[in-house]
């Protein structure tokens, strides 16, 4: 076997880049590495066979200096220096194989079993009572309790002025207004308190009357939504005319 001599710095920062995936690493190796435990090292870094490699290097300019083709010599042998690249070619794994979380087997625990573990971020919260597991000061408490009451109750009596059929305008919040016919007043199963279905004069609505798969009330799909009753405001809202003539009309 042919000696060399590495007579540079023992350790060289290089770029490590793959066509095994799209993204690449910086990493520091000795120079008095052997190809063949190059490889090995490379294993972790792109998921590739060390038997499956061939390696590749490149100048700081991105022109190809050599093929690293000898597993029985130094790494150091070949003319690698700082910011070179080292790309691994593996014609055995398509480009993004590794990086399609599709392909990735999810772990999902249940509600219930996670609560009962006592090594999770949730136990932890618990017992150093914080985040929503702190202990609320009797009268906060009772404060916060109070503004639900009243809030669900002002809710309660605001929907309580309206009824099915009523010509409405829905007003939130950053957002245009909105007018349209109550199609349903009262409580839901997807969420607390009361809600105000409502069937837009046009298309800007989230759903056709249903929410998680019930029903709440019939209306061609996006011409739906459901609206807190203080965003609401029932009266005399005709349909607004959009400009459009006699000779505009087919």
């Amino acid at each position: 076997m042919s000696q060399f001599s590495v007579i540079t710095q023992s350790i060289v920062t290089i770029n490590v880049t793959s066509s095994a995936n799209s993204f690449g690493t910086e990493r520091r190796f000795q120079k008095d590495l052997s190809v063949a435990d190059l490889k090995n090292k490379l294993e972790l870094l792109t998921g590739s066979q060390a038997a499956n490699m061939k390696l590749e290097l490149y100048s700081k300019d991105n022109k190809l200096l050599s093929k690293i083709d000898n597993d029985e010599v130094m790494f150091g042998s070949y003319p690698v220096d700082d910011g070179c690249r080292l790309h691994v070619v593996d014609s055995t794994i398509k480009l993004g194989e590794f990086e399609d979380l599709s392909k990735v087997e999810k772990f999902e625990m249940k509600e219930d079993d996670y609560a009962k573990r006592t090594d999770s971020v949730r136990a932890f919260k618990e017992r150093n009572k914080m985040g929503r597991f702190a202990e609320m000061d009797p009268e906060e408490q009772k404060r916060k309790e109070e503004e639900k009451k009243e809030k669900e109750l002002q809710q309660k009596t605001k929907a309580e002025t309206m009824k099915v059929g009523d010509r409405c305008e829905v007003k939130v919040v950053g957002q245009p207004a909105k007018r349209g016919t109550v199609k349903y007043v009262g409580l839901t199963e997807f969420q607390t308190g009361y809600w105000i279905g409502v069937q837009f004069d046009e298309p800007l609505g989230k759903n056709d009357g249903s929410v998680k798969g019930k029903k709440y009330f019939e209306c061609p799909d996006k011409y739906g939504a459901f609206i807190r009753p203080e965003n609401v405001e029932v009266g005399d809202y005709p349909e607004e005319d959009l400009g459009f003539s006699d000779e505009d009309e087919i």
